[in-house]
């Protein structure tokens, strides 16, 4: 069943109202007829609204709501991705699998080693970018929330960032100890937030890592393997999902 993302304000008692880009999807592509069912959902709540549809224009479409029930696909866990910003298209390939894999949260960081910069207007037209690939993500994988793409920060406002949450997570190469990685993996509880930081393809600078020691970031290995940029994140979340995802 096609599902759809709208926001709060077209979610009434009774219907939805469908606007933007998915009327001319559910018109012309699917050529979907009134009467048939969709799945809604405003991103924000957790909840999946079962919809039939009931008229059909050429901007809006209104859905009648059938039933409501939360989805139940969200992680007991908020985890938020730090990604220092990776060369080419990759940021979109590790954006699309974060969102698949759970993340709540997406932080594109500016590191000392990263090749990649961005002007205001280029950033600006690469987080509309970004968040078009979340939603999709969220859409395909039967999110209940879509994750934010936020701004550009740099490593140390996104290291301030992340001062509130439970558990402070950065792999670095020159960490050592599958043990202790093992025993801070195992010491995440369900409900507890988690920020996990990702360096671009040149790592982290060592004054970066000790500013994140600094705040409370715990360094670990991700084994004797040097991982690209956009493996070493994927095997974070999948490890996590694994540790964290109930029944």
């Amino acid at each position: 069943m096609h599902h759809f993302f709208v926001t709060p304000e077209q979610i009434n008692a009774r219907s939805v109202r469908i606007t933007g880009g998915d009327v001319n999807h559910i018109r012309n592509v699917l050529r979907m007829q009134p009467g048939e069912q969709i799945t809604v959902s405003d991103g924000a709540d957790g909840k999946e609204y079962r919809c039939e549809l009931a008229e059909i224009g050429e901007n809006c479409i209104m859905a009648k709501i059938m039933w409501a029930e939360e989805i139940g696909a969200e992680l007991p866990s908020q985890i938020c991705l730090f990604q220092g910003l990776p060369k080419g298209d990759k940021m979109e390939l590790i954006i699309q699998k974060a969102v698949e894999l759970g993340a709540a949260k997406i932080v594109p960081m500016a590191t000392k080693r990263a090749v990649v910069r961005l002007d205001a207007k280029k950033e600006e037209a690469k987080r509309k970018r970004w968040n078009a690939i979340a939603e999709s993500a969220a859409k395909q994988s039967k999110r209940g929330i879509v994750p934010e793409v936020t701004r550009v920060m740099t490593f140390a406002e996104a290291v301030e960032y992340a001062a509130g949450f439970d558990k402070k997570l950065i792999p670095y190469e020159l960490a050592e100890g599958m043990e202790r990685t093992r025993g801070l993996i195992a010491g995440i509880a369900p409900g507890e937030s988690v920020a996990v930081f990702i360096g671009p393809e040149g790592g982290f600078d060592e004054q970066e890592i000790e500013l994140a020691r600094a705040a409370g970031v715990q360094p670990l290995t991700l084994g004797r393997r040097i991982l690209r940029t956009e493996t070493a994140g994927m095997t974070v979340l999948s490890v996590l999902m694994f540790r964290l995802e109930q029944d």
